[in-house]
């Protein structure tokens, strides 16, 4: 049976918005994680067969393929192509999971999987306004077959993650206890160097800049709520962020031929739909289908890194999962740490990959939800 190995993983440090990151053009910070993971791994550039990049919101500096841009902007050779995949938040988790299929399937030996996103020069908003501005529908306002399916249902992250805190009984104090915990345990990550390995420094950026040490609880008690009525604060919610992450995805052979080390082993790969107007509750249902379909039980992983998109999506999956939380995050999350949406995916597996080492864990799963109602969930061994 093929086998799929992960080779290399680094990052560049997640920056704030408005922040250290916030005047790199993204395919800057791309090719710097590129760059980093061919120079740490010694693969010969030449022998890539494809780079797969995550990217939401590919306009202005992030539009015209950004995989291929970053690639080039490294100074790397041009005969290796790239493409860029958009499954929202998941997007980069997603291009681990198609160079892994590439290099299962025999297609491929070397590819880099990662993702970009600078969110201070191309925020959200900004896409979506600018379609407007030029007479288009929203992404469902203009779908006939959308409308006769949901109706006219408001579709956004910040209601479905109200809708979970709801369903699931977590109150603000709860999620505002999970969130005030991610940054506490984000901080001790860096004061103890737990992230350094997997750093590659940009442009002065040593280190992740989401993590607040003069946060309390009484300043997240003090916050207004995104909705009037609702459970949910810009404290319990994942931060605007900056950054890129690269992994070396390779095939048997590719070891032998290139001389390279494997660091662990793409165990299972998956995705799942569900509710997309809930739209954040998919890892649960994703997680009950990967384990089911490679026979384990939450309690062999021994390290999990799920997207803290909002408190409520990770608290409502502890409780239908029953998972250990000191085993959840153990660094922190995004709530800390923040959300480059295209590379946070790859941004969790190279964290992910580095606890296990860092800690001796032999399993490590990932999840994160997704525009949509989508999930994906990877599972690597660490070797």
């Amino acid at each position: 049976m093929a086998e799929a190995y992960i080779v290399g993983a680094v990052r560049t440090p997640v920056g704030r918005r408005n922040g250290g990151l916030a005047d790199a053009h993204p395919a800057d910070l791309g090719a710097h994680a590129i760059g980093e993971l061919v120079r740490r791994t010694g693969v010969d550039p030449s022998a890539v067969d494809d780079v797969v990049f995550g990217c939401v919101d590919t306009v202005g500096p992030q539009a015209g393929d950004i995989a291929r841009t970053c690639w080039l902007a490294a100074g790397l050779p041009q005969e290796v192509p790239g493409v860029t995949v958009d499954r929202q938040c998941g997007s980069s988790q997603q291009a681990v999971h198609f160079a892994a299929q590439a290099v299962l399937s025999g297609t491929s030996d070397l590819v880099v999987a990662g993702g970009v996103q600078n969110m201070s020069r191309i925020p959200i908003a900004y896409a979506m306004t600018a379609g407007q501005a030029l007479g288009f529908d929203g992404p469902f306002s203009g779908s006939k077959g959308w409308q006769a399916r949901y109706g006219g249902q408001e579709v956004s992250q910040f209601r479905g993650a109200e809708m979970i805190a709801a369903r699931w009984d977590i109150s603000r104090a709860d999620m505002e206890e999970f969130a005030y915990e991610s940054h506490r345990r984000a901080l001790r990550a860096i004061d103890e160097g737990r992230f350094a390995a997997e750093i590659a420094p940009y442009e002065g950026v040593t280190t992740d800049e989401g993590p607040r040490r003069d946060t309390t609880p009484e300043k997240m008690a003090a916050l207004r709520t995104l909705v009037d009525g609702g459970r949910l604060t810009a404290a319990v919610s994942s931060q605007i962020s900056d950054g890129a992450a690269a992994l070396l995805i390779a095939s048997e052979e590719a070891v032998r031929t290139h001389g390279l080390t494997p660091r662990a082993r793409v165990h299972h790969l998956s995705v799942r739909g569900g509710d997309p107007i809930m739209m954040l509750s998919a890892p649960i249902p994703a997680t009950a289908h990967a384990l089911r379909r490679t026979g384990m039980s939450i309690g062999d992983i021994d390290t999990v890194e799920i997207n803290e998109a909002f408190a409520s999506v990770v608290l409502a999956w502890l409780k239908e999962t029953g998972a250990d939380p000191a085993r959840v995050n153990p660094n922190g999350g995004a709530i800390a740490l923040g959300h480059p949406l295209g590379a946070t995916g790859a941004r969790l597996m190279t964290s992910l990959l580095h606890e296990l080492e860092r800690t001796g864990g032999r399993y490590g799963l990932q999840t994160m939800c997704e525009g949509g109602g989508q999930a994906n969930v990877t599972i690597i061994e660490r070797l």
